[in-house]
């Protein structure tokens, strides 16, 4: 019986307002899958060119080694390919850090970092609940004396 290899994979995820992607990164021949469908598939076109942002950036001799699985749920179309992008971008710095080496994990990331933080780093906002007293989080129902 043949020795069964390890496959290298590693698994991160993005984020934005509710939506949240999760990338399956391990090694391969370059295959980017969202949801079982291939990455060109993603609505709305306008923003397709966001999902392939790190991808551009990092070129095909870095991607052309790994295969990436993602899948997305939650949030809207815009929330979704932000969160998506982000799998993309923290999924490979984490496979160059566990299975290539440092060096090139930092030169990945500081590349990234350069481009938008936010390929790396979450933002932290949040929608803000509504209060009694007005129609919303902040306004307030007219005053009247009469």
């Amino acid at each position: 019986m043949a020795e069964a290899k390890p496959t290298e994979k590693v698994q991160c995820f993005g984020r934005k307002k509710t939506a949240v992607a999760v990338a399956l990164v391990r090694t391969g021949t370059g295959q980017v899958r969202l949801n079982g469908c291939p990455i060109h598939t993603v609505k709305p076109d306008i923003l397709r060119v966001k999902v392939y942002e790190p991808m551009l950036l990092l070129g095909t001799e870095r991607f052309g080694k790994v295969d990436v699985r993602l899948r997305v749920r939650g949030g809207g179309f815009t929330s979704q390919v932000y969160a998506l992008r982000q799998a993309i971008a923290k999924g490979i710095v984490a496979y160059y850090q566990k299975y290539i080496d440092e060096a090139s994990k930092k030169e990945i990331k500081d590349i990234l970092m350069a481009s938008d933080r936010f390929l790396i780093v979450a933002a932290p906002r949040r929608c803000e609940p509504k209060k009694f007293g007005g129609r919303s989080a902040r306004s307030r129902f007219q005053k009247s004396y009469r």
